[in-house]
């Protein structure tokens, strides 16, 4: 796969800025369950969390494929994008249809840095990625809206100023398609905290920053709502898209990472007098990964340039997140494999890019749901659920 010298010069960019925050930072901030504050606001200040921003309100107007290549470098490099990559896909929305107005009040902001879009409410305990079955609603009372119901898996919601909120403005028995009567918000939580929104930390098997959020009765002005009321799932569908794909790239530089872990380690390491890496059992499945990695690398890239064609890329950003997110688990599971006992030492950075890895063949969306999507819409098999 060739790249232009601009993609090329954005990799050695956040190579640059990620050596600076080795191991050893992301060792104390997982032992800590601590929000690494000092990356995201180096990233932030680098450009690159506004890099789909317009460059009219500061940001470097970049396509999804660039924005792909940001978040697969800081994986690849052994951070973790988990704490900022919300920002490049709620993005989509606020760019898309937003309001002029909302734009130009919102959008300078988060590329400088003084404000974190970085939230994105829509997941609840009841329906899951059910979201159509969804219960918050957002009452319209005269120049307001006032908000109930309660959110779960939204992440960064403690370290985020912004959050994009998923809401039913009409009953779901007064529409006339499912689909219709969800509404988008775009929600000032610093005005909201301790008026009707509370945040409760949720403990996970990785320092992911997740949350429950509930909402007692908030109110928040009209002028919060983005586009057009009832017009919501429509909306958010198109950044669900990019969000796949973003989550794909970072997967993909997992899968980049655990594959040069093993191989350095199977150069270095000797048993019986030899490198383990000269012992077929050990070389198979390392190379075997990296060609799962390249194919789910060539499909994740394929995804971004129909998406910035303007194209639908539904079928695309699925297969994609579907192959990069088993390619990357793959990768992991022969990375511990490779080191043995040491796989398992929280200073080889293995176990935790391990626990990291895991999540994404189930967030942002399970793999089977995926095989659903691409059974039903692609080969046009019976819906089965």
């Amino acid at each position: 796969m060739t790249e232009s010298e601009d993609i090329a010069e954005i990799r050695r960019a956040v190579q640059a800025l990620c050596a600076e925050f080795p191991g050893d930072y992301w060792r104390e901030k997982d032992r800590d369950r601590a929000y690494p504050g000092e990356f995201v606001d180096a990233l932030t200040r680098a450009g690159f969390l506004a890099a789909l921003i317009p460059e009219e309100f500061g940001g470097s107007g970049l396509k999804l494929d660039a924005a792909a290549v940001i978040m697969e470098e800081i994986q690849a490099s052994g951070c973790n994008g988990a704490s900022a990559h919300a920002q490049m896909y709620i993005m989509n929305t606020l760019l898309r249809y937003g309001s002029a107005e909302q734009k130009a009040q919102y959008l300078p902001g988060i590329a400088s840095g003084e404000l974190r879009l970085q939230a994105f409410g829509v997941s609840e305990p009841t329906s899951g990625t059910d979201t159509l079955s969804l219960r918050t609603v957002a009452v319209r009372d005269g120049d307001d809206y006032v908000i109930n119901g309660q959110k779960i898996w939204t992440s960064r919601a403690e370290y985020s100023d912004l959050m994009l909120l998923l809401a039913r403005t009409t009953p779901r028995d007064q529409v006339q398609s499912k689909t219709e009567g969800l509404s988008i918000f775009l929600v000032d939580m610093r005005a909201a905290l301790g008026n009707g929104l509370t945040i409760k930390p949720i403990r996970t098997m990785m320092n992911h920053s997740t949350t429950e959020v509930f909402f007692d009765d908030l109110r928040i002005p009209a002028s919060s709502l983005i586009g057009e009321e009832g017009k919501g799932f429509r909306y958010i569908l198109s950044g669900m898209n990019a969000e796949r794909i973003l989550i794909a790239a970072e997967c993909v530089g997992d899968a980049k990472w655990f594959i040069t872990k093993a191989t350095d380690y199977a150069k270095d390491r000797s048993v019986f007098a030899r490198p383990i890496g000269q012992n077929q059992g050990v070389q198979f499945p390392i190379a075997r990964c990296y060609a799962q990695m390249r194919a789910a690398e060539l499909m994740v890239h394929h995804a971004a340039q129909v998406y910035d064609q303007g194209g639908n890329p539904g079928e695309e950003a699925n297969m994609a997140k579907l192959l990069a997110s088993e390619a990357s688990w793959a990768a992991a599971d022969m990375c511990v494999q490779t080191h043995g006992g040491f796989g398992f030492a929280e200073e080889y950075d293995v176990e935790r890019k391990f626990r990291e890895a895991r999540l994404y063949t189930v967030a942002p969306i399970s793999t089977n749901l995926i095989l659903s999507y691409l059974a039903e819409h692609v080969l046009g098999l019976p819906r089965s659920y």
